[in-house]
């Protein structure tokens, strides 16, 4: 059926673009006598609380690729892509307690400043041309195709013009504000995103049921649908049709190696080394507050598959032929079970959580450029003014660059599963620097940079050489294989002798809050019982 939109609906989203563009435009505003610096425009002032810091982290990580991308994983493959999420929150834990600490102690802007301070220039500007790379050519454009096939399927607006639309929304209140504008909206956003998807599921169980209720619907699902059910896969477990051919899910998700492999790869890279992720924790008042932020955020990650995962797997047992792409299945049941108002407070959430990512990954992308490159490279005399400036413009050409590309991701079958590939890439490279320098004193900087220019060739060298090799592993085996060429090279380079810029482990300030040691026992504790529960 045609989706449609009652005056009700487009009431609700308005409301909601306008509240998300008066507040980010208001709580950036310069006061009087103040001019914005770059502490106010890239660290929101140093000023942001632990909820605030959760917030914006769910809201920056969660976006089109999840409520798109993961809900057609989930019509495709079942609860196992949930592991992305659960895996995470426990990944959450591990960055809050052993990497936090060292980055606040440096008082950094950005990662790649950290590699400065740790190795040398060399390092610092290969990987923010990496990052730029890779935020505007597979970050940015993966949201705004995603976001814009959610409009095109919901509303029915051409892809084309949905992309300009969704870039523009991010760009009013992103480029002025800088992070206090996208930190303090996150928190409105992920208000709507989580109660709009929350929203979003109740009515597609309680459609699979006939009426009898959400829970009545989650049973049903599990009878009839158990194989959907399944955390760990084995070979054979689920195959699908894509592009005329037959694949199997484990080559996806590979088994036990989702939990002892290359998804701890991905997880510690995307939370522990990711700009646009970690910015938040750098922006807070305190060690103890970006702590706190960081299992808050856990614990929002672990309720996260039930509003981007099985919304996929209900889709999967009601289309009846009615979806084409699995990238499809979370726009049809919006427009297929949801009612006016209903339908606009859900469409709010996916708009939230995709316009909050762009804003994000704008607002990282023009930090990392200006920090590292224009004032460490081009203009180190820059006054704070054009650095705010440069910011800005830097922001708004990520956007529309990644505007024009974005249209070329027609033609994948799970843009979930493009972006987890194609940023493995360079993670596992990336990441093996990042453990080496932060934990063992001999890394040197020449291995860093050999381990950071290898990563790609390595990566696709496996790639091609072994097919058959899921990603997850072949992101295992480069990490593996990076992490040994940092220890043969720095021995060979540095003589077996501390770097001179090792990190001392012993002045940093290890916080042992009850508070977040208690809340992180409790991520440990659910996350145990969902994997006994659907191993």
């Amino acid at each position: 059926m045609e989706p449609t939109f009652a005056v009700l609906d487009y009431v609700v989203f308005a409301i909601y673009g306008l509240v998300i563009v008066g507040l980010g435009l208001f709580v950036s505003r310069e006061k009087k006598g103040h001019t914005k610096n770059s502490t106010d425009y890239f660290l929101a002032g140093k000023s942001l609380p632990f909820w605030a810091i959760g917030a914006s982290l769910i809201a920056s990580n969660i976006s089109a690729e999840q409520f798109i991308g993961m809900s057609g994983s989930g019509f495709r493959i079942g609860l196992a892509i949930a592991s992305y999420e659960w895996m995470a929150a426990v990944t959450l834990l591990v960055i809050a307690y052993f990497f936090l600490p060292i980055y606040l102690k440096k008082g950094i802007y950005t990662m790649p400043q950290f590699l400065e301070l740790r190795y040398d220039s060399r390092v610092r500007n290969l990987l923010a041309v990496f990052w730029i790379i890779v935020y505007i050519f597979v970050n940015l454009t993966s949201v705004l195709y995603l976001g814009s096939l959610a409009l095109n399927g919901i509303m029915g607006v051409p892809v084309l013009w949905g992309i300009a639309g969704l870039a523009a929304f991010a760009t009013l209140y992103s480029i002025y504000g800088g992070l206090k504008a996208v930190a303090w909206t996150d928190v409105v956003q992920v208000v709507v995103l989580v109660g709009g998807g929350l929203l979003t599921t109740y009515f597609a169980l309680n459609a699979y049921s006939d009426g009898a209720g959400a829970w009545a619907g989650f049973t049903s699902l599990l009878s009839d649908h158990g194989d959907r059910f399944n955390l760990i896969l084995s070979r054979g477990d689920i195959t699908y049709v894509a592009d005329g051919e037959t694949r199997d899910a484990f080559d996806l998700l590979p088994g036990l190696a989702v939990l002892l492999g290359g998804m701890w790869i991905a997880n510690l890279f995307y939370w522990g080394c990711n700009q646009y992720i970690i910015q938040r924790a750098l922006a807070a008042k305190s060690l103890k507050e970006a702590q706190r932020g960081l299992v808050f955020a856990a614990y929002l990650k672990l309720l996260l598959p039930v509003i981007v995962v099985l919304p996929g797997i209900v889709a999967y047992a009601l289309h009846n032929g009615a979806i084409e792409r699995p990238d499809e299945a979370y726009p049809w049941l919006l427009g297929q079970y949801l009612g006016p108002g209903l339908k606009g407070l859900a469409f709010a959430a996916l708009v939230a959580a995709i316009v909050s990512s762009l804003a994000s990954m704008m607002n990282s992308t023009s930090t990392i450029f200006t920090m590292d490159l224009h004032r460490n490279l081009f203009r180190p005399q820059a006054d704070e003014r054009e650095l705010v400036r440069v910011g800005r413009i830097v922001g708004l050409s990520s956007i529309c660059v990644a505007a024009v590309i974005a249209p070329q991701l027609g033609r994948l079958d799970q843009a979930f599963q493009y972006i987890q590939e194609y940023t493995g890439f360079i993670s596992p490279g990336v990441l093996a620097i990042f453990v080496m320098g932060l934990f063992w004193r001999k890394a040197t900087a020449n291995a860093a940079l050999l381990s950071a220019l290898l990563s790609i060739p390595l990566s696709a060298g496996i790639k091609v050489l072994i097919p058959a090799m899921p990603f997850l592993d072949r992101m295992m085996w480069v990490f593996i294989i990076s992490v040994v060429l940092i220890v043969v090279v720095s021995y060979l380079d540095g003589h077996g002798e501390d770097s001179p810029h090792a990190v001392r482990r012993g002045e940093v300030k290890f916080i042992k809050d009850p508070v977040f040691l208690v809340a992180a026992f409790g991520v440990l504790m659910i996350t145990t019982a969902i994997y006994a529960l659907w191993w």
